[in-house]
């Protein structure tokens, strides 16, 4: 079912003020590109996120869940759905107890959870503390970095299955493997609305000074501006970025974006990308290193709307109903 005047009519009815519409998706994605979304909701807790949520679910209307729009490209042409940005940022600690924990929303920023860690003198993810993205977004696409990933701490998940609903996930059925979840890849709905993890105790000091020594070794490899983050996961024993570079396409640009000079596996955009600039440089280096090294890279974001000619090793990718980035 597609957005009609019929179901905006009900959406209208059902949330009145809250419902926004025709809004440009470029100012809720990392890469600042992206077309507009017919219909735009902002949840403000996990339990207002599932009540939206199970209401769209009700109406069988097309729907996106974003967090803080990173390893995204929504295309020119926008979403033709109901698209919730997950503003659902509670966070709270819990050192009573055995083993120490933290519980945050599925909105949080992970920045933001890695400074309540610091505070508290909690240790195990430093690393969070230094990547973009949403708690949620982290979850479903098993973020990672500096050789960990969310799955070593992740105790369970509070998941809306829009089949079986409201239940709470051990971390096992996750079913976690490199750069994705068993959400991720599967063709059925389900939203993450806030997350368990265990920790250890740690000195303030010392766990502020490896945040800090993380993020600067990070901004040291990693390039400024806007962009979606690492575009293609690692091959095995090998990395995107060398393979992008060593096939010459460092520095290349197609209109308004650029693949990094300073590292090969992030798309820039300078100001004035369109997805579409982002869409066929991502294609190009792919194209490129699977000619000149018969590697095939493989995507780590995802791509959102219409695309034309839609290579098969991105149609793999999509997902249609639910995302969280």
């Amino acid at each position: 079912m597609i957005i009609n005047d019929k179901s905006l009519k009900s959406l209208r009815e059902t949330f009145g003020s809250k419902l926004q519409e025709n809004v440009r998706l470029s100012n809720f994605t990392t890469m600042n590109v992206g077309g507009p979304a017919d219909v735009l909701m902002i949840a403000h807790s996990a339990n207002q996120l599932a009540e939206i949520v199970s209401v769209i679910w009700k109406m069988g209307l097309p729907l996106y869940v974003l967090g803080s729009g990173s390893n995204l490209l929504v295309s020119d042409e926008g979403l033709r759905a109901v698209v919730i940005i997950n503003r659902a940022h509670n966070i709270k600690v819990n050192t009573r107890t055995r083993p120490y924990t933290i519980w945050a929303e599925s909105g949080a920023l992970m920045v933001n959870m890695g400074k309540k860690l610091t505070l508290r003198g909690l240790s195990g993810m430093e690393w969070a503390a230094t990547i973009p993205g949403t708690v949620g977004g982290a979850v479903y696409g098993n973020a990672g970095a500096f050789g960990k990933d969310i799955s070593r701490n992740l105790i369970s998940a509070d998941i809306l299955h829009k089949e079986s609903g409201r239940e709470m996930w051990e971390c096992s059925r996750l079913e976690y493997t490199y750069r994705s979840s068993k959400i991720k890849r599967s063709s059925e709905s389900a939203v993450i609305l806030s997350t368990l993890f265990h920790m250890k105790s740690g000195e303030v000091d010392q766990i502020k000074a490896k945040i800090d020594d993380l993020r600067s070794r990070r901004a040291k490899i990693q390039p400024p501006g806007a962009s979606v983050g690492s575009v293609f996961r690692n091959p095995p024993d090998d990395s995107a970025g060398r393979l992008i570079e060593a096939a010459g396409l460092k520095g290349r640009t197609f209109g308004g974006a650029i693949i990094s000079p300073k590292h090969a596996n992030f798309i820039i955009n300078q100001k004035s990308a369109s997805a579409q600039d982002v869409f066929d440089l991502l294609v190009l280096a792919r194209n490129t290193v699977k000619k000149k090294f018969g590697i095939e890279l493989m995507p780590e974001i995802e791509v959102l709307g219409k695309w034309d000619n839609l290579p098969k090793f991105l149609q793999s990718e999509r997902r249609p109903t639910v995302v969280h980035k």
